[in-house]
């Protein structure tokens, strides 16, 4: 049976004691939110025998009965035995997307045939796709985790939640169906695409709560107004569940103005589980990560170095409670720091910051090294600017070069040309005093780059027809 723990009004209850001796700060009123689990405010010391113990025994069955991680915990000469603290994890090595490639379709899988009840499959973009198998064990974990997740943010029995994320192979849609099934939330399936009719279900089934990607939120909401509607007079929209892919605080900022009250940051990774590996709470200082069935790590990504708290590195995550394909270390490319410390929302459970980018996205330009999210950050700081811009990879000469293609918003379009080269000038300088680079910068009309019903392509890259 799932136990519900409010949190009270600490404001109105002076005489209030967490028996938590960790917990710092107190809960804002507005922050006033259910806990779908009293493991979410778990000790931390009991937190982490807790992870201890699922690591060794995670260990234990891939060492005997797995045999790829059998053979690479060999060579690498490591017993279960000698992990005997948390700390001790750093002995383990790590794994990455070229094992489960190599693995191809389901050489990692660590249970029968017949105990598998789900498989996902990422694009393979890049090369073959990699492949994720769930035990129903697997998919109840996953449910839950999204359950946590959701009702963190406010959803609730009684709201109609619309998935616009893709359901299918990605683990988008049905990640975050399972979790709203489970709270008893109303659930609109509308998928990714067809934006028109995204709009009809959401103005005419009253939708409180839209899951998709940020951009595509974005997107959404120029639609509506292009219908004719007010996003946030026209619709019901109170809370939003925004992920799979980076987005920064001046997306949600536009998001509180354009669309919902309550955008919300969601994280997860397919390899894992897809969404529900961690999200934000009401305060939004850092995304929680169930730390009793994952175990996160930064790393330098050139060394492996564990890195401490605060210090930004490449996130790792080991499954502890996977039955399916539990990963160890597995390196998961993304950018952010870990924060340690208890949340003033009462979680004890550890935070990242929000995803800076992929350090394989990093791009050396003339020397220096930009992340997209780098431009994102100032363009969307600017007002004169709208929510759409591409980044144009070349080449010069032996060089690699880019430029930035932004549109322009229609009340800042200018029929005097000097306005416009002011306006490309200022945009240009605001580039370069954060990247110290000099970035060629075209002004479009509002509507003329592509839009995207799932995740933004930001960056084109030409640099082979170049």
């Amino acid at each position: 049976m799932i136990r519900f723990v409010l949190i009270q009004e600490y404001s109105n209850n002076k005489n209030y004691k967490t028996d938590d001796s960790e917990l710092k700060g107190r809960v804002p009123m507005e922050s006033r939110a259910l806990y779908y689990s009293e493991i979410e405010r778990i000790n931390r010391k009991e937190l982490e025998e807790l992870q201890l113990r699922k690591l060794r025994a995670t260990l234990q069955i891939l060492y005997e009965k797995n045999p790829y991680f059998g053979r690479k915990l060999r060579q690498a000469q490591v017993k279960p035995s000698d992990i005997n603290k948390l700390e001790d994890i750093a002995k383990i090595p790590f794994t990455t997307k070229d094992d489960l490639r190599i693995n191809y379709p389901i050489g990692l899988l660590n249970v029968g045939i017949e105990k598998v009840v789900r498989f996902h499959v990422s694009s393979g973009t890049t090369g073959d796709p990699t492949v994720v198998a769930y035990t129903e064990s697997d998919v109840d974990k996953w449910s839950e985790l999204n359950a946590r997740c959701l009702n963190m943010m406010g959803v609730k029995r009684g709201d109609i939640i619309q998935i616009a994320y893709g359901y299918g192979l990605f683990t988008g849609g049905l990640g975050i169906h399972y979790g709203a099934e489970r709270l008893g939330a109303a659930i609109v399936p509308s998928s990714a695409g067809n934006t028109k009719r995204q709009i009809k279900l959401m103005k005419d089934m009253h939708a409180t709560v839209l899951a998709c990607t940020p951009s595509y939120a974005l997107y959404l909401a120029e639609a509506a107004i292009q219908e004719g509607l007010n996003p946030k007079e026209d619709l019901s929209l109170r809370v939003g569940v925004f992920g799979a892919e980076p987005w920064s605080e001046s997306v949600r900022k536009r998001l509180i103005n354009q669309l919902c009250p309550e955008p919300y940051d969601i994280y997860g990774l397919s390899e894992l589980c897809g969404p529900g590996v961690a999200a934000e709470c009401p305060l939004k200082n850092g995304l929680h990560v169930w730390a009793d069935h994952f175990i996160p790590e930064v790393i330098d990504p050139k060394t492996g170095e564990v890195l401490g708290p605060g210090e930004e590195g490449e996130l790792v995550f080991t499954t502890i409670d996977k039955e399916a394909m539990p990963l160890l270390r597995y390196r998961t490319r993304d950018v952010s720091c870990l924060d340690i410390e208890p949340c003033a929302c009462g979680r004890t459970h550890p935070r990242i910051s929000r995803i800076k980018g992929r350090d394989d996205d990093m791009l050396k330009i003339r020397g220096v090294n930009v992340f997209p999210s780098q431009i994102e950050y100032v363009l969307e700081r600017m007002e004169e600017l709208g929510d759409q811009y591409q980044i144009i990879l070349t080449k010069s000469g032996p060089l690699d070069d880019l430029k930035v293609k932004v549109e322009v918003k229609s009340s800042a379009v200018s029929d005097k040309p000097w306005d416009m080269v002011e306006l490309k000038k200022k945009v240009e300088s605001e580039i370069y005093s954060v990247l110290n680079l000099h970035v060629e910068v075209d002004l479009v009309e509002p509507g003329s780059l592509p839009r995207s019903e799932g995740k933004a392509k930001r960056v084109v890259d030409l640099r082979r027809s170049t």
